[in-house]
Formats: structure tokens, C-alpha cells, sequence
């Protein structure tokens, strides 16, 4: 009763993962982002299982490794943010061609992977919501399972959601002719996943 709305809650509050599924609807459609999407629910299903059994502990102890990701991935995302700017890059859509953007799929499931495990919010907000909702009476596994399932579920829902407003407003755009407004709205998003990751 508690546990779907909270993280229903969380899940849909415009954050890092949220901000570059609208970013991905705009560019590659809803189709592709799904791809991200795919590498996104990874991320988050292992930081919600490590922060459960203590590995974020560690993580704390040992900071280098996960700053590293955390600058290497916000470096990445800011430089797709530019080239979406400079209307360049295989995410940037061009007048003469109006379709979707063909990136490898890995390089999209990569990029959902990393934005999710690198999120500091992220990590602090499992850590201190999910473990209220275990009971250390009853064996571990079979509850972490069922947690992890229903978040997961909240969180692809989300997503969807958001990388249809994309797609629905680059539409809207393009309709228009504002193809390069469109390159520079997604850019931006772009560059704010990327500075979250920074500053977060």
C-alpha cells in the first residue's frame, strides 16, 4: 500500500534517467530509447539490490571508481549535448532527413547503464527508502525479487512516459520546421543529465 506509491512517486519526479528518455524520444524515437531503457532498469536493478546488501558502503569507503564512471558518463552525455547543438551527430536530426536516428543499440543501452549506476541521488535514495521495506525476519531473496520487480515495472512505465512527450513534442516541431530548435531542446537536456552527473 505504501511501497507502489512512493516509488511511483520518485520514479516519475523529472530526474537524470527521465530527463535523457525525453531527450531520446525527441531524437530517436520511442523505439530505439527503449534500448536505453533497457540499459537504464539494469542500472537501476543492481543499485537497488547493492545498496540492499551494504556494497554501497563500500563504494562510499572506495569513492575513486564510481567517480571516475560518474565524470567519464557525464563527459560522454555533455558531448552529445554539443554535437545536438551544433546540429551534428548521429543523434541530431537534419532537414533533409527527418527519421530517426540509427545508433547501435549497445552504445544506447550503455549510455542508460551508466546514467542510472553513476546517479549519487540515486544510490542515496535506495539506500535510504528501500531497506525500510524489507523484513529481516524473513529470508532476503525472495523479497529483494518482488521489491526490485515492482520498481523496475514503475520505472519502464515512466520512462515510456517520458520518451512519448518527446516524441510527441519533436513532432509538434517538426511540423513547424524548427528542426534545429529541436536539436538545440534536446541538447540541452543532454548537457543538464550531464552537469547532474557533475554536480550531483
Amino acid at each position: 500500500m505504501v511501497f507502489i506509491p512512493t516509488f511511483f512517486f520518485v520514479s516519475v519526479t523529472p530526474g537524470m534517467c527521465m530527463t535523457l528518455a525525453l531527450s531520446l524520444g525527441m531524437t530517436v524515437g520511442v523505439r530505439r530509447a527503449l534500448w536505453m531503457m533497457l540499459g537504464e532498469l539494469a542500472g537501476v536493478g543492481l543499485v537497488a539490490c547493492l545498496a540492499v546488501i551494504g556494497v554501497a558502503t563500500l563504494m562510499l569507503k572506495y569513492p575513486l571508481l564510481f567517480l571516475l564512471l560518474k565524470y567519464g558518463g557525464g563527459l560522454y552525455l555533455a558531448y552529445l549535448g554539443i554535437q545536438l547543438w551544433r546540429s551534428k551527430g548521429k543523434l541530431a536530426l537534419s532537414p533533409v532527413d527527418l527519421g530517426p536516428r540509427h545508433i547501435p543499440a549497445s552504445t544506447l543501452v550503455s549510455q542508460g547503464f551508466v546514467t542510472a549506476i553513476a546517479n549519487p541521488k540515486g544510490w542515496a535514495f535506495f539506500i535510504a527508502l528501500l531497506p525500510p521495506f524489507i523484513d529481516s525476519q524473513a529470508p532476503l531473496a525472495g523479497q529483494l525479487i518482488g521489491l526490485v520487480a515492482i520498481i523496475l515495472t514503475l520505472e519502464f512505465i515512466c520512462l515510456l512516459l517520458y520518451a512519448s512527450g518527446g516524441r510527441t513534442l519533436s513532432r509538434v516541431l517538426l511540423q513547424k520546421g524548427k528542426v534545429r530548435l529541436m536539436n538545440r531542446i534536446a541538447g540541452s537536456l543532454m548537457l543538464g543529465v550531464a552537469l547532474w552527473l557533475a554536480l550531483g
